[in-house]
């Protein structure tokens, strides 16, 4: 019992709840599979990174069933490992565009040289990869995506991801490779009207206009910020008395959101995601299934309207699907054409992680799963 003990201790981190022996059963019941194979994995080491949903994935995908796979946001492999024990035969892809994440990738393609098959890139670098290695178009059984940041992204404070801890404003998913902005020089050469946009369109903050002008105030005044706690401490100061709380009534940091939206800008992330699910399409077999895993509104916004329909040329639509217009008379042929989809969703309703896995990982409490398959 404390060898097993400190093996979920190990697994869970610091996000782990007090494992006691009256209560161990309740957590290794429902997840005992899981724990052991990690036992197996890491010998008793901590996990980089707990992989969300992760059985109700791999039941999605049935890699079993699959010859070619693609994992477009490998991170450090929970996902991928658990569709390699389902089958040895599927051969899977592992994209990311972080230069660690495809250490990782080399690193498991040692364990499974016939299986895994490392990429680095973005979502949109993906047709030059597979030419490269000889796949077209319409020749893939499935693909998944788990959307935002992994955990070992988020916690080493030198990618500045977290205003909780001090760094560099950095926030570059692929680091120095891409030689891309960073967060510091957003907020070192935007104006006051395109930071205010960026806080509201990316981190739907409501008080966007008066961190934009605080942080314009604080660039003339007196320096450029360029670490995360000099970003946070700001924010801190214009909201002290505030307590906020979630669309859940959880509490929620007031810096959460500006984190957000300077991710999702630095990094282009919504262009990249409505790309890679054309993307997906355009290389899923008929029949291929596409399962997405995002971790807030914007980003599964993209995905419902790809899924269901909701695009023009290419592009998801401002407007939700259904919507009321008394003077507009639309045509049979019309109808048809808006009702047109190419995917069909094989669950009625979105799936979120389950009370006892939000338990044992919180940063799993915003997650939705959809899964499709590709008709047309």
């Amino acid at each position: 019992m404390v060898i097993l003990n400190k093996c979920i201790r190990d697994y869970f981190g610091n996000y782990s709840a007090t494992f006691t022996v009256g209560n161990i059963r309740k957590y290794l019941s429902p997840n005992s599979n899981l724990l052991l194979s990690y036992c197996n994995y890491s010998s008793l080491k901590k996990s980089l990174h707990i992989p969300i949903l992760v059985h109700q994935i791999a039941d999605f995908l049935q890699p079993e069933k699959c010859t070619v796979l693609i994992d477009m946001t490998f991170g450090s492999g929970g996902h991928t490992r658990k569709l390699l024990e389902r089958s040895k035969n599927v051969k899977i892809f592992c994209l990311d565009r972080d230069p660690l994440a495809f250490e990782y990738a080399k690193s498991l393609q040692k364990e499974y040289p016939k299986q895994i098959i490392p990429l680095q890139g973005k979502f949109s670098d993906l047709p030059e990869l597979l030419k490269i290695h000889g796949y077209r178009q319409n020749s893939i059984d499935g693909i998944l995506f788990d959307f935002g940041c992994s955990s070992m992204q988020l916690d080493d404070p030198k990618r500045g991801f977290v205003l909780s801890k001090d760094g560099p404003l950095d926030m570059r998913m692929d680091g120095e490779r891409s030689g891309g902005i960073t967060a510091a020089d957003v907020l070192a050469t935007a104006s006051e009207f395109d930071l205010q946009k960026i806080f509201k369109i990316y981190g739907e903050e409501l008080h966007a206009r008066k961190i934009a002008k605080s942080i314009v105030e604080t660039r003339f005044s007196f320096k450029p910020l360029r670490r995360t706690i000099e970003l946070r401490e700001l924010i801190i100061s214009l909201f002290a008395d505030q307590f906020r709380r979630d669309q859940f009534g959880r509490y929620s940091h007031v810096c959460t959101k500006i984190g957000q939206a300077l991710r999702i800008f630095v990094n282009n992330e919504l262009n990249e995601i409505n790309h890679a699910i054309i993307l997906a399409h355009r290389y899923l077999k008929i029949g291929g299934i596409m399962v997405t895993l995002s971790c807030n509104s914007l980003e599964d916004t993209i995905v419902k309207r790809h899924v269901t329909g909701n695009t023009t040329e290419n592009v998801t639509d401002h407007l939700p699907l259904k919507f009321y217009s008394f003077n507009t008379l639309f045509q049979p042929e019309n109808l048809k054409e808006l009702q047109k989809c190419e995917w069909k969703l094989m669950t009625k309703h979105v799936i979120t992680p389950s009370m006892y896995e939000m338990d044992i990982n919180p940063r799993s409490r915003s997650a939705k799963l959809r899964a499709s398959i590709k008709i047309e």
